[in-house]
C-alpha cells in the first residue's frame, strides 16, 4: 500500500482470453513498471506453468487462469517479478530466488563476460571464489561456463546461502561448489584463478525504486555514505588470494570506477574497466 491507496489488478472477466488479459494487465502495470508488457507476459507464463516463449507462440487464445490476477496485484505492490515467479535467468542458468536474496541482474553478466575475455579460449580458471555470492549467481554461472572448475561462494546471509545451495543442487554441481558464511574473504587461505564480487555499492541516502528498496535485502544493497565501505574491506584481501595470471573482477556502480580503481591500484593491481550492454561502467578487472 502506497499513499493510502491499495492498488488491485482489474480481475479478468469470466472466460476472458489470455490476449485480452495481457492487455488489461499491461495497462494496469504501466504506472508501476518500466516494462509492463514483459512483466504481464512473465506473470501469465508463470500462472500457466509454461515458458514465455510457449505462451507467445501457442497460448494467446487460451483461457486466463484464475491465479493470474493475484500475481499482477503483487506486482502492482512493487514486488519484484523474480520474487513472484521464484526464478530468474542469468547467463546460461536458471536460479531460484526469493525474499532475502539479491535478485540477479543482467548487468552482472558483464563480470562473466570479462572473465571469459580474460581467460580466452585456451585457458580456464580451475579455482573460483565468489564474494557476496547471494543465491550463487556468479559462482554457478562460472561453473557452468567452465565445467572443470571448482568454486567457493561466501556470503554473510544464511538465507541467501540457502538459495545458493538449492541452486547448486538443481544444477547438479554440489561436487564442485561449496558455500560458507563469512565476512568477505576474512579467514580464507589458498589461491584462486578467478575472484568474482558483486558487493553492496549504493550510498545509504540514495533513492531507489520501490521494488528494490522495499523488498530486496538492505545488506546486499547499501555500503555507507559513499557506497564504498565494502570495497575498502575487499581490496586489501585480494592480493593474497589471487593466483598468478588470475583476475579479480568486481561489479561497481556507474560513478565509482575512479574511486574503486584507486583502492585496487593502492594494493598493486593493474585495473581495466568494462562496460555493460547499455554502455555504463559496470566492472573492474584487477590483475
Amino acid at each position: 500500500m502506497r499513499g493510502g491507496r491499495e492498488t488491485h489488478c482489474p480481475s479478468p472477466r469470466g472466460g476472458e482470453g489470455v490476449r485480452a488479459a495481457l492487455g488489461t494487465a499491461t495497462a494496469a502495470l504501466a504506472g508501476t513498471s518500466q516494462t509492463p508488457r514483459l512483466d504481464a507476459e512473465l506473470l501469465m507464463a508463470h500462472a500457466l506453468g509454461i515458458t514465455r516463449e510457449k505462451l507467445l507462440l501457442s497460448h494467446l487464445d487460451s483461457d486466463t487462469p484464475a491465479s493470474f490476477a493475484p500475481l499482477v496485484t503483487r506486482r502492482l505492490a512493487h514486488e519484484p517479478i523474480a520474487y513472484i515467479t521464484g526464478t530468474r535467468a542469468f547467463w546460461t542458468i536458471e536460479l531460484l530466488v526469493g525474499p532475502g536474496a539479491l535478485v540477479p541482474r543482467a548487468d552482472s553478466e558483464t563480470l562473466i563476460e570479462a572473465a571469459v575475455e580474460h581467460f580466452g579460449d585456451d585457458l580456464a580458471p580451475l579455482r573460483i571464489l565468489d564474494l557476496g555470492t547471494g543465491p550463487g549467481t556468479l559462482l554457478l554461472a562460472a561453473l557452468d561456463q567452465w565445467p572443470e572448475a571448482h568454486g567457493l561462494g561466501v556470503d554473510a546471509s544464511g538465507q541467501a546461502l540457502g538459495y545458493a545451495q538449492t541452486n547448486a543442487e538443481a544444477l547438479g554441481v554440489t561436487d564442485r561448489a561449496i558455500f560458507r558464511a563469512g565476512n568477505w574473504a576474512e579467514g580464507l587461505k589458498g589461491e584462486f584463478d578467478l575472484i568474482l564480487a558483486n558487493p553492496p555499492y549504493i550510498a545509504t541516502d540514495d533513492d531507489l525504486p520501490a521494488e528494490v528498496r522495499d523488498h530486496e535485502p538492505a545488506g546486499a544493497l547499501f555500503a555507507g555514505p559513499d557506497g564504498l565501505d565494502d570495497y575498502r574491506v575487499i581490496a586489501p584481501q585480494l592480493r593474497a588470494l589471487l593466483a598468478p595470471g588470475g583476475a579479480a573482477i568486481l561489479e561497481i556502480g556507474m560513478s565509482q570506477a575512479e574511486a574503486v580503481s584507486a583502492l585496487l591500484e593502492a594494493q598493486g593491481f593493474a585495473v581495466a574497466l568494462r562496460h555493460d550492454l547499455a554502455g555504463h561502467p559496470r566492472a573492474l578487472v584487477a590483475t
